[in-house]
């Protein structure tokens, strides 16, 4: 069961892919010129995201080093977006937690995507991360415009999936994810275990 519940999240990780590539790259090039060092950091940024994403799903990560990745993903949209993209954080998490790579990083791409970029004059994002009773709890808030495609809240939709899953995949019931929609408001609350590394040589 156990083999069985890594290659469900291998093949889970492996659909994860971000979306943004084709901005990003945009984006880079037109630094090149303006400001080379912006486009470096860009760079750098972008190759630790791919680096993450072909990585093993089985090997989990230190909470720390996945808000890090997430802030280093929302640097380059910040690049791209400017004074349009505003977030906002507000963590009381254990940064030594284990959770698995890229889990809160695809539900930012998809807070840009249909909220933010979606709006003229842009949006916000909010994080809220929090621990209670060895439960990690995580509620991402972002603003949606009057109208959103329904081919955007399609893909929204298969994106938060493919995290449900994997949170299925590693905790069971444990690991749960929930949509809130409301007053052009979008909101996914993410919980699972506080894991450490010796917790999981113990299984």
């Amino acid at each position: 069961m156990r083999a069985e519940n890594e290659a469900r999240v291998q093949a889970l990780q492996s659909r994860i892919r971000p979306h943004f590539l084709f901005n990003s790259m945009n984006t880079i090039a037109s630094l090149t010129r303006s400001n080379p060092e912006k486009a470096e950091m860009a760079v750098e940024n972008l190759a630790d995201l791919f680096r993450v994403s072909l990585s093993d799903a089985r090997k989990q990560v230190r909470l720390e080093e996945e808000i890090e990745l997430c802030q280093r993903y929302l640097e380059i949209e910040q690049l791209r977006l400017g004074e349009r993209l505003n977030v906002e954080w507000e963590l009381n998490v254990p940064d030594d937690a284990l959770v698995p790579a890229l889990l809160l990083q695809p539900l930012l791409e998809n807070a840009i995507y249909h909220g933010v970029e979606s709006q003229t004059k842009g949006g916000s994002i909010k994080i809220i991360g929090s621990e209670d009773n060895k439960k990690i709890k995580f509620i991402l808030t972002n603003s949606l415009p009057e109208k959103n495609t329904q081919q955007r809240q399609q893909g929204n939709q298969l994106a938060q999936e493919n995290v449900r899953e994997r949170l299925s995949a590693l905790y069971g019931d444990n690991g749960t994810l929930q949509i809130n929609q409301a007053d052009n408001l979008y909101q996914v609350i993410l919980q699972f275990p506080y894991e450490l590394p010796n917790q999981l040589s113990s299984k």
